[in-house]
């Protein structure tokens, strides 16, 4: 080993070491393992900054914006719920059709898009098929997962490992279609599991009929009835400080069977008055003495009790995108700005129901949000939140909206024709949509997940180090050595088997995109060292760092509904070892025989 394999190798564990505990975003993370490289001489300034000129990270970006603008035209939530009216009769027909539909839909959409859509769709046929959502939402990250691996635009992670596989001299770019042949064998087990097995092995954690219950916030909620000699009398619950002095947060007020559900803070209170609070119960005895009111701990309320004419009760999910991440409710004066409370908030198995105000935000949060139904309808608009249970079945028909049908098809079918390739088609679609004005720059702009665009841009040129570098070949070395233990009549397919493991288990606690431009070059290495044809083993790559069922951090989808569904973290180990497991085994099996080793 030498001393630039050494330190290359050393950096790799402190990326991997980062990527999981999470210390900085992974965005920072690829940028300092990219800025330490840069500094120890080992990229150039042009190397350095070709990420970003990469045929691939362009292309996701447009693919991001023609996603976007295919999401604004509603299409594929009605086609889904007219799909799925066909197979009403039967359950799992319904499903089938469902899963199968979400699939097909993430081979050409991004598929954190896909989830982001059909959420609110998977909840309301939990609700229509009475089941509780934990039992359907791990199947629908699953399913757009799958239906990832058809296509080459189906995730990121096949366009990086084309990108890197198509640097070497002499070979042949990965076709638009050509993961289909084991992608369509890899969706059809994963289906059959889901519909079959999955059901078995997922818990019935989350409650349909009341969200209160479902945040476990029946102490938590509850009535005060103002005295006469009360203090608040004449003045308001701002002036009184409620908030910061007991932390208990005024919902509405009932005054003379009338609601006051706006500009609650400022109003001035009555003897009488009945006041819909949520706390817990230390601070509402302590505010009890102080503020001598009536405490009506014989009444919890219920979704039903807090939903109004005006107001209701709903969840929502983060997004990645908002600029709340990384702020608290307070700090980012989430009331004022949005006119909504947040009752408690869900976060990876945890439900933190107190000082609620005071909680850092990441992405992928579940809110429990109270207020105007016209505020909740506000805050599905701009990007910040997927509310969800709420679905719309209606084709949003704004002026040229069906060329965005039209462009994501046609780049597509150009592309798989050979006439074009997929960056140039993506371009000039979406330059074309601009054009025509059905989305603005602006919305281009936002729908880019620039977290993940910097992510890919600054690995891409760690790459290009592990390689040039000789970390691939020395690590790859071992990995010969390993496989040189069969007989030699299984050398090939027991260093594919290797390959899709160590990939499978790295992107499972790590990001796909790193995993995938880490072990594309290895895997390059050391089919040159054993001299097998490549092909079977970078789709191996491919295939295994998009196949993220274990752990909830392995795959975006898997986190964003992670909160939504209740789960645990050893939720997605129960259900998701025995898939990974079967389709490693498929995998060595199928992918000599589709591509020749």
């Amino acid at each position: 080993m030498t001393p630039d394999i050494a330190i290359v190798i050393g950096l790799l564990a402190l990326g991997f070491i980062l990527f999981v505990t999470e210390i900085f975003s992974i965005d920072v993370t690829a940028m300092i393992l990219l800025s330490i490289l840069f500094l120890f001489g080992y990229l150039t300034p042009e190397q350095a900054i070709s990420g970003f000129s990469n045929p691939a990270v362009l292309t996701i970006a447009f693919l991001f914006i023609l996603s976007h603008a295919l999401q604004k035209t509603g299409i594929l939530e009605y086609l889904v719920i007219r799909i799925n009216k066909i197979a009403d009769r039967s359950r799992l027909l319904g499903r089938a059709v469902y899963l199968f539909t979400i699939g097909l839909a993430s081979a050409v959409v991004n598929n954190t898009a896909v989830v982001a859509i059909f959420m609110p769709v998977t909840i309301r046929l939990a609700h229509k098929y009475k089941l509780s959502p934990s039992k359907m939402l791990i199947p629908l990250s699953y399913a757009a997962i799958l239906g990832g691996t058809l296509t080459l635009v189906g995730t990121s992670t096949n366009l990086l490992v084309n990108s890197i596989y198509v640097s070497e001299p002499n070979v042949e770019p990965m076709g638009m279609f050509e993961f289909a042949r084991y992608g369509v064998i890899l969706m059809s087990i994963g289906l059959l599991y889901i519909l079959f097995i999955a059901p078995k092995l997922l818990p019935s954690r989350t409650v349909t009929s009341s969200l209160t219950k479902s945040y476990h916030l029946g102490g938590y909620l509850t009535e005060m009835k103002i005295k006469e000699e009360s203090p608040l009398v004449g003045t308001s619950c701002f002036d009184r400080g409620i908030n910061k002095h007991y932390d208990v947060m005024v919902l509405d007020i009932l005054r003379d069977e009338k609601m006051i559900t706006s500009n609650i803070r400022q109003t001035t209170l009555k003897a009488g008055d009945i006041l819909f609070v949520r706390g817990t119960l230390d601070n509402f005895l302590s505010m009890k003495e102080v503020e001598k009111i009536t405490l009506l701990t014989d009444e919890k309320l219920t979704q039903q009790e807090l939903e109004t004419q005006d107001n209701v009760l709903v969840e929502c999910l983060l997004t990645e995108k908002s600029d709340l991440v990384g702020h608290s409710l307070m700090t980012s004066n989430f009331r004022r700005r949005f006119g909504t409370f947040i009752l408690a908030i869900r976060r990876e198995g945890t439900i933190f129901r107190k000082k609620v105000a005071h909680v850092v935000l990441q992405a992928f949060d579940t809110f429990l949000v109270y207020g105007p139904s016209n505020k909740i309808n506000e805050l599905s608009k701009g990007g910040d939140f997927i509310v969800l249970g709420e679905v719309k079945a209606k084709l949003r028909k704004k002026r040229f909206w069906w060329m965005s049908i039209v462009v994501v098809l046609g780049g597509i079918g150009l592309a798989a024709a050979g006439i074009m390739p997929i960056m140039s088609g993506a371009m000039i679609g979406v330059v074309l949509l601009l054009a025509i004005k059905v989305i603005t720059p602006q919305e281009g702009y936002q729908s880019i997940h620039w977290q993940v665009i910097v992510l890919i841009a600054a690995l891409i040129p760690v790459g290009i180090v592990i390689e040039s570098s000789g970390a691939a070949e020395w690590l790859g070395g071992f990995i010969s050595t390993a496989a040189r233990m069969a007989p030699i009549e299984w050398q090939a397919h027991t260093l594919l088997a290797l390959i899709y493991l160590i990939t499978m288990i790295l992107t499972e606690v790590s990001s796909n995109a790193a995993t995938a431009i880490i072990m594309t070059p290895i895997a390059l290495a050391v089919t040159q060292q054993m001299e097998f044809e490549p092909r079977a083993f970078i789709f191996a790559v491919a295939f295994a760092a998009s196949a993220s069922f274990i752990t909830p951090v392995g795959y975006q989808t898997n986190l964003m509904v992670y909160g939504p569904g209740g789960y645990k973290f050893s939720d997605y180990i129960r259900v998701g070892f025995p898939l990974a497991l079967v389709f490693w085994i498929s995998a060595v099996y199928f992918l000599p025989i589709l591509w020749p080793i």
